[in-house]
């Protein structure tokens, strides 16, 4: 086929059971062995392998348009509010939700104070309003690792050379060559004990690079319930991502 070695492939036109089209976006991904269909609060993507050819992929999810359709279905009950300014009245940090006063300020900017975010606003930019929560969950996000680190740093045989916080699509974190570790920004509505598994696992690779049975003793040693923060992301995880998405 001629599109066999492209990956800006065009979207689908799909054919939904209610006569609905829906364009389905396409991406060819050098480590895919199969086509997939996949759902999350980006919306629907098939991803296929360098060399299948459009013509099976459109047939591919046209069989799964039954699953397609219910998870979109579910996926539109699920949709976690948007940040209104002056109406959002709860917001979620560290695995809880907690109560918002709203205040006119001279400056965006949120503070947390015995349990409860006020939330100053000056003017009524909501890109404004949405970057103020947004400095907020990463001050609180610095302030826990800051909390963290010194725990786990001294036994490290490198350390990490700068810790970044933003939003991932798809992992909770990733250490690059040059010693960067990457965390995604949702950790911080997380649970505490989460969030620190996930720069744990991170910390680790400093140790080990892969994922083999030596790596998994790092992280037992530092981390002895890493099971359940992992069992507690698969079930959590898609909900977490999609709330920092809508508010910030």
């Amino acid at each position: 086929m001629a599109d066999a070695g492209r990956d800006d492939l065009p979207d689908l036109a799909l054919r939904l059971g209610d006569g609905r089209t829906l364009q389905l976006p396409c991406k060819r991904h050098p480590r895919a062995r199969r086509i997939k269909l996949s759902v999350d609060e980006r919306g629907p993507r098939l991803t296929l392998p360098m060399r299948a050819s459009l013509r099976t992929a459109e047939q591919f999810a046209q069989d799964h348009v039954a699953w397609l359709e219910a998870q979109l279905a579910h996926l539109a009950i699920d949709a976690p509010e948007p940040l209104r300014a002056g109406v959002t009245a709860t917001l979620p940090l560290r695995g809880e939700w907690l109560p918002v006063r709203w205040l006119a300020g001279r400056i965006n900017r949120v503070s947390l104070v015995d349990g409860e975010l006020l939330f100053e606003r000056r003017g009524d930019s909501d890109a404004a309003t949405r970057r103020a929560l947004r400095d907020f969950y990463e001050a609180q996000a610095r302030a826990d690792i800051a909390r963290w680190l010194p725990q786990h740093a001294p036994a490290l045989p490198r350390q990490p050379s700068r810790i970044v916080l933003r939003k991932m699509s798809s992992q909770w974190g990733s250490l690059a060559p040059s010693g960067v570790v990457s965390l995604d920004l949702s950790l911080v509505l997380a649970r505490p004990s989460a969030f620190e598994y996930v720069l744990v696992h991170e910390l680790c690779h400093l140790i080990r690079a892969d994922h083999s049975p030596a790596f998994w003793r790092e992280v037992q040693a530092r981390c002895p319930h890493w099971r359940r923060e992992r069992a507690y992301f698969h079930a959590e995880g898609r909900a977490l991502k999609a709330r920092l998405r809508a508010l910030t």
